[in-house]
């Protein structure tokens, strides 16, 4: 099987131009290749997460990435897949963002010895004169086209400002420039990008000849990853800072039924074979195909031992035990009123609610189990020697969980 025939068979990619050029050139490893990333946080997420499995594959193969951060673009804001205006970030929140994400794109893509580039548009995009970008570039942009592109329809109707009609002009010349400066050949986006590649498609072109190998392959990114990168209570985060190696492990250990093997396929390195084994599993053996891709990704992101410990704290968790390794909080004398402290209190000081109100909800909805067993009794009252040595275990919904300790 071929590197381009797997990616298909991964179901990464939605739609391409130019195919035969695009499986000749990642096939035998001369693919130069971007992905671009905004920086508007200050770290990465599981929703890029598809498009960092995706460049390591690629380059294993001999195919070259290049890594765009966006710190030029992100001070517009793209306005794909947005109701609303992103909020405008300064050049020192940009810089620090853009120095975390060079630190956790190294887990992923090796940029020794020139095996791949990481690349700020803001250098040349900040130095732009707007006359001279306006004669050079604008000139091959049809508003008619740009006005029925899906990034832009969707907004119309709340409105649409100027500077976020740029944005389609930006990431084109990006493409134009990363040709012209790094031999790049081709870009990789979400399907919510596609009117964007194909303007900095055109606009290579235009202004180099038909000729000009210039392509674009449309991969399912965006729009599976932001929805694996969500949750109740927002991003999953990269940064083990933000999220830890457990709560990641827990992420992926709780991805529905119908989803496991779609991210197994897109997102693990396991073998093909071995994965169109574990299509035949069904009911129990699917929580053990969550294992597996808890445990793959957090080796991925967080490396072999933070993968063992999250899984054995897995393990001690589902199994009724006491997870040593989860987020955990102490209790100080404060917290006890005559040696007892209210379970609704204690929801809200794990951080698992925001009031006791909404603990209390949470609770009688029987959301909430502790050391696994679900505790419906809102006015229940906790002894401290119910704590014990090893603490307790508070468990809100699938997916939040944390260890109880008194100092």
């Amino acid at each position: 099987m071929t590197l381009y025939d797997e990616l298909i068979a991964r179901g990464l990619i939605a739609q391409v131009t130019d195919e035969d050029e695009i499986k000749e050139m990642i096939n035998g490893g001369k693919a130069v290749f971007y992905i671009g990333f905004d920086p508007t946080a200050d770290s990465l997420h599981v929703g890029h997460f598809m498009a960092l499995c995706l460049m390591k594959r690629l380059q294993m193969a001999g195919n070259k990435p290049i890594a765009l951060i966006g710190g030029g673009t992100a001070m517009i804001g793209d306005p794909s897949g947005r109701t609303d205006m992103r909020q405008m970030m300064t050049k020192e929140t940009i810089a620090h963002n853009v120095e975390c994400f060079k630190k956790q794109m190294s887990r992923f893509i090796d940029f020794s010895e020139g095996k791949a580039l990481l690349v700020n548009n803001a250098d040349w995009l900040l130095d732009l004169n707007y006359v001279e970008l306006l004669r050079e570039v604008g000139s091959h942009f049809s508003v008619n086209n740009m006005l029925r592109a899906e990034c832009y329809k969707q907004r119309m109707e709340k409105g649409l400002s100027f500077l976020e009609f740029n944005y389609m002009i930006m990431q084109s010349y990006d493409f134009y420039m990363l040709y012209q400066k790094y031999g790049c050949n081709m870009q990789f986006g979400g399907d919510d990008q596609w009117s964007n590649m194909l303007g900095g498609t055109e606009l290579i072109r235009r202004k180099l000849g038909k000729n000009a190998s210039a392509m674009t392959i449309n991969l399912l990114l965006n729009s599976e990853g932001k929805k694996m990168g969500k949750t109740q209570s927002g991003a999953v985060w990269l940064d083990p800072e933000k999220t830890s190696p457990f709560e990641f492990y827990q992420y992926w250990r709780n991805v529905s039924d119908t989803d496991v093997l779609k991210c197994i396929r897109m997102l693990t390195f396991l073998p093909l074979e071995q994965i169109d084994e574990m299509e035949k599993w069904e009911g129990s053996e699917l929580n053990q195909a969550k294992d597996i891709l808890a445990y793959e990704l957090t080796n991925l992101v967080h490396g072999e031992e933070e993968a063992n410990k999250a899984k054995e704290a897995s393990k001690a968790l589902f199994s009724g035990g006491n997870a040593a390794d989860m987020p955990e909080i102490t209790l100080g004398e404060e917290d006890f009123e005559n040696d007892e402290i209210g379970f609704l209190r204690l929801i809200v000081k794990a951080g698992l609610s925001a009031s006791n109100k909404e603990a209390r909800r949470n609770v009688e909805q029987g959301g909430v189990a502790l050391n696994g067993e679900i505790e419906k009794d809102a006015r229940r009252m906790i002894k401290r020697e119910e704590f014990g040595e090893e603490g307790i275990v508070i468990k809100r919904g699938k997916k939040k969980f944390v260890r109880v300790i008194v100092g």
